[in-house]
């Protein structure tokens, strides 16, 4: 057990640090609208069941209303058409939700573009400074689209937010070795992802790979390119194609 006496020791004096990669949980949570015809998630609601009240005395309790795809939420493969043979959410093993995680930063891109796209050469690159992705591990995209999470309109941007291009998510999907991409954005994809070829090509390609996805990320910004562990913990939702999560990241100092 030393392995575990010694993180637990390095979390209590400061040397690893948890950074929470999650967005707080609201009514005002940006949600993803879809055109008509298609069905459309609710927002987040809370309906008190009781409050140290007649209702009951001594505690104090809520209903809750989401859609597993709200705020920071984990996609599974079943979500997506591609994939719909895969793992719903409660079958996603419990080893692959603590994982090694990199983090690719283009916030200056991104805010001279919206519509911005990883791109398999940006990846490339990445690798010839800082190594090999880790197997099994988590692509982070950083594209500062964080800052704008508690502004719903500014986050939607009309459609345009960065993303990933359709030959990228395919070899992110096919060629590396990474287990998934988390992105600041409302989903794994670009806002203009709909036209692409295909449409939706991180869905797509992704989840149809036996990959996952992690959305509405929250400070990339204090982890490093390399290093960080990352913990996801979504709901196990039996037949579930996602879940809000809690996400944290392990980072040494």
């Amino acid at each position: 057990m030393t392995v575990l006496q010694d993180l637990v020791a390095a979390l209590a004096s400061g040397r690893v640090e948890v950074v929470d990669l999650t967005a707080p949980l609201s009514a005002q949570t940006p949600i993803l609208n879809l055109p008509e015809p298609f069905g459309q998630t609710v927002p987040f609601g809370l309906s008190e069941i009781s409050r140290y009240d007649e209702r009951g005395p001594a505690w104090y309790w809520n209903n809750i209303t989401t859609g597993e795809h709200t705020g920071t939420h984990f996609d599974a493969p079943v979500h997506w058409v591609s994939g719909q043979h895969g793992d719903d959410v409660s079958q996603v093993p419990a080893n692959r939700l603590v994982a090694p995680a990199v983090v690719l930063d283009h916030t200056a891109e991104a805010a001279a573009d919206p519509d911005f796209l990883l791109e398999v050469e940006h990846v490339r690159a990445w690798e010839a400074e800082h190594g090999p992705l880790p197997t099994g591990g988590w692509l982070l995209y950083r594209t500062g689209w964080d800052a704008y999470g508690d502004d719903a309109a500014r986050y939607a941007n009309a459609g345009r937010t960065p993303g990933i291009s359709p030959a990228c998510a395919k070899w992110l999907a096919e060629e590396s070795p990474v287990q998934g991409v988390g992105v600041e954005t409302v989903g794994t994809d670009a806002g203009g992802a709909h036209s692409f070829d295909p449409p939706f090509p991180c869905h797509s390609f992704l989840l149809g790979a036996d990959k996952y996805g992690l959305t509405q990320l929250r400070n990339l910004a204090s982890l490093p390119p390399t290093g960080a562990v990352v913990v996801a913990g979504p709901l196990p939702i039996v037949g579930g194609s996602g879940s809000p999560c809690r996400v944290l990241a392990l980072v040494e100092r």
